[in-house]
This record gives C-alpha cells, sequence and structure tokens, in this order.
C-alpha cells in the first residue's frame, strides 16, 4: 500500500490546521497549551464553531444527517490537527458514540430531533454503561426497565459515568427482561432525559484531582417508550455496533504528539547540571526513542486505516486493538516525560493546596501546575475504551487464533 498522502489530503489538512489557528478562542488554547481541560462553556462554544463550519464537530457522520462526508483517512488527519492545536476534541459521546447509533438504529423521528442537537451541543450526552458488577462483562448489568403503559420504569445504578454531571442527555443500557435464556438477550438501548425526576448524579473525585466521573442512581424513572432505540431486548446488538465506533481513533497519535511537543519546549527553559535539559543526553536519547515509536504507530494507524477504507462488511479492524494497546502506552509514556521535566515542581496542585491553608505565596509556576494531574489521568488511558488486558484477548483470537 501506499503510505504517502495524496496532494488533496496534504491540502485538506492545511486547511484544517489553518482553520483551528484561525478560529479557536484564545484562552482555550492556552489553557489546553498549558496541559488543564477545558471548560464545558469553552468546548461547547469550540464544538459550535466547527459545527457551523460544516459538520466538523461530527468528523464521522455522513452529509445527510449533518457531518462533513469525510473519507477515514479525512477523518484521521482531522483528529491529529485537533490533538495538535491544541483544542477540544468533538466530544466523543456525541459524535462517535449517539450519533453513529441513531443514524444506524433510531427511527426517523429520534433521527431528526436528537441529530442535529447533538451535532451543535445543545445536548450533552453521557453514556450508562457500566454498573458495579457489570464493567468489563457488561453482560451482568442489573438496572432494571419496566414497562409500565407508554412508559418504562427505570430502576438501579451506573458507575464511571463520564461527564455525567455535565449531561443532559444519556444513552442507557436496562435489563428489560430478566428471564431471558441468554443474559445479552434481555437488555435494551434507551434514551434518558438526565432532568427527569428520579435522578441523582454523585461526583467521583479521582486521583488526579478532578470530578470527571460519576455515580448515576435512577429511582422510578419514568422513561417514554418511543425513547427506545432498535428494539425491545435486543440492545446488546445496539451495545457492540457503539462500542465498535468508540474504539475509532483510540491511538490518539496527535494527543501523544502534542504532550511530547510540550515537554521538548518545557526542556528547553528546565536546567539541570547548569543547562538546559534538552541538552541532557539520557533526555534527548528517551525523546527519540519515543518519536521512533510514535512514528512506527503512525505507519500502523495508516495501515488499518486503509483495510477499514478497502472492507466492505464494515466490521470492525482487529489492528484497532493494536492502535489502542500501543497508542495508550506511548500516551502515558509521554505524560510521563512531561512529568519528569518538571521534578519536584510537578507536586503543584498539592503545592497550591498547601499555599492556601498557610497563606504562603505561591511556590511554583503556573506552567507545571497541570503536569502531575495529567500524568495520573493518563494510567486510565489503558483502561477506557476497552482496557488493554481485553485488546490482547482479541488480538490472540482473530489474529493469532487461540
Amino acid at each position: 500500500m501506499d503510505l504517502q498522502f495524496t496532494p488533496e489530503e496534504k491540502a485538506f489538512r492545511q486547511e484544517v490546521r489553518t482553520f483551528i489557528r484561525d478560529n479557536l478562542p484564545k484562552a482555550t488554547r492556552e489553557r489546553m497549551r498549558l496541559g488543564y481541560t477545558a471548560t464545558k462553556p469553552q468546548i461547547v462554544e469550540w464544538l459550535k464553531i466547527l459545527n457551523a463550519r460544516g459538520g466538523w464537530s461530527v468528523p464521522g457522520w455522513p452529509k445527510e444527517w449533518g457531518g462533513p462526508g469525510w473519507t477515514t483517512v479525512q477523518r484521521a488527519i482531522f483528529t491529529e490537527e485537533v490533538y495538535m492545536g491544541p483544542a477540544p476534541e468533538p466530544l466523543s459521546f456525541n459524535s462517535t458514540m449517539i450519533g453513529p447509533v441513531l443514524i444506524q438504529f433510531g427511527t426517523e423521528k429520534q433521527k431528526k430531533h436528537y441529530l442535529p442537537r447533538a451535532a451543535n451541543m445543545d445536548d450533552w450526552w453521557c453514556q450508562g454503561f457500566s454498573e458495579p458488577g457489570a464493567g468489563s462483562d457488561l453482560a451482568s448489568l442489573k438496572t432494571a426497565a419496566k414497562r409500565d403503559g407508554d412508559h418504562y420504569v427505570v430502576n438501579g445504578q451506573k458507575i464511571w459515568t463520564s461527564t455525567a454531571h455535565n449531561a443532559d442527555m444519556c444513552f442507557c443500557l436496562v435489563r428489560t427482561n430478566p428471564n431471558a435464556a441468554k443474559r445479552q438477550e434481555g437488555i435494551s438501548f434507551i434514551l434518558i432525559d438526565m432532568k427527569t425526576p428520579g435522578i441523582e448524579v454523585r461526583p467521583i473525585i479521582t486521583m488526579d484531582g478532578s470530578h470527571h466521573v460519576n455515580e448515576v442512581f435512577f429511582t422510578d424513572v419514568r422513561v417514554p417508550v418511543e425513547n427506545l432505540v432498535h428494539v425491545e431486548n435486543k440492545g446488546w446488538d445496539v451495545a457492540k455496533f457503539l462500542l465498535s465506533n468508540e474504539r475509532n481513533g483510540i491511538a490518539r497519535l496527535g494527543k501523544t504528539m502534542e504532550r511530547l511537543d510540550r515537554a521538548i519546549e518545557l526542556a528547553r527553559d528546565v536546567r539541570a547540571g547548569g543547562k538546559p535539559l534538552i541538552q541532557d543526553q539520557a533526555f534527548r536519547e528517551r525523546v527519540a526513542k519515543l518519536q521512533v515509536e510514535l512514528k512506527a504507530l503512525e505507519i500502523t494507524q495508516l495501515r488499518v486505516i486503509d483495510r477499514v477504507s478497502r472492507a466492505s462488511d464494515g466490521k470492525p479492524d482487529a489492528g484497532s486493538s493494536v492502535l489502542k494497546i500501543k497508542g495508550s502506552e506511548l500516551y502515558q509514556e509521554a505524560t510521563e516525560m512531561a512529568k519528569d521535566v518538571a521534578g519536584p515542581l510537578a507536586m503543584a496542585i498539592w503545592a497550591k493546596d498547601l499555599d492556601a491553608m498557610s497563606n504562603e505565596p505561591e511556590m511554583t509556576p503556573e506552567w507545571a501546575a497541570p503536569l502531575a494531574p495529567t500524568y495520573l489521568m493518563s494510567r486510565a488511558a489503558s483502561i477506557y475504551g476497552g482496557s488493554n488486558e481485553i485488546q490482547k484477548n482479541i488480538l490472540s483470537k482473530r489474529v493469532m487464533g487461540f
């Protein structure tokens, strides 16, 4: 296969890069350059700008439903440039999860109502899948939805629900037939308005000190039957389709490149042994090793993209599991490198807390504050989107035949 980009693809990359440079709000760019997560208003503002450009907030959607109708290669280029911006990426719950699900399985009414709102961030979606006893073994979920006239009555609990505290809507897996012969055959996929009475969102503060994930409790929550997606008790088919889309682009190549560039930038200013750290031979070797591995990942991603673009069966490529495993590992290495550049200053977030308690002057520079939290949060990269252990199982079965 030819791993070179065509002139048209190179021109497309420049178009995307120029648009991001000229339209990303300066405050958002600077916040993300320093390593902080963009705020909800900043994310919504930016994705509305992308959507107005021609559906760029939902890069994988066809033009028929408000997307740009890009090729697989164009989507990969766009994702890389967004990460390199750095700019907020399209909200995965809207773009790569509920959108493709509704396009594939939704009624015409559901598509016409929810898709434009998801693309324009009028609705922020979250995912109600995992439960305390149903994570990797998702089919063992217990949250129940019992039919009561033209409503389902939902009772149960979800956990690790990312951004549920920001969300307007939740797509949720529920058990509608507890007596099914197979656990997967009794599950349905429904859409829940997060403002419905009976929903309680409790924050989970992770070890990086952030509020990103939550517990969500449902107590006699009434959901209209018209919010059922696909067929009752056939939600497992929808879930499998969604998860295959969730793992697209999971290598996060551009994000790792951006974090590596940030580490190199900081190393030019941080001094070690009386000279800039960037001149240290061991550090330079560490940078070179990561750059080589990133280039190998980039080539592997292009190979997977080529196979996907040629395939006609619509099934996920097992090579995406390689991208998930190696991509998460390299992202973790890049965030660890940035943390190591700062050394003790990477403890700034906790130092600032101590300053607030003792009313002492701030002891650490602003640029150092997000480095340790970012590193800590990166440890989850090998879990979300399908844990690396699960990806290795997929490879052993589909590629190696074990």
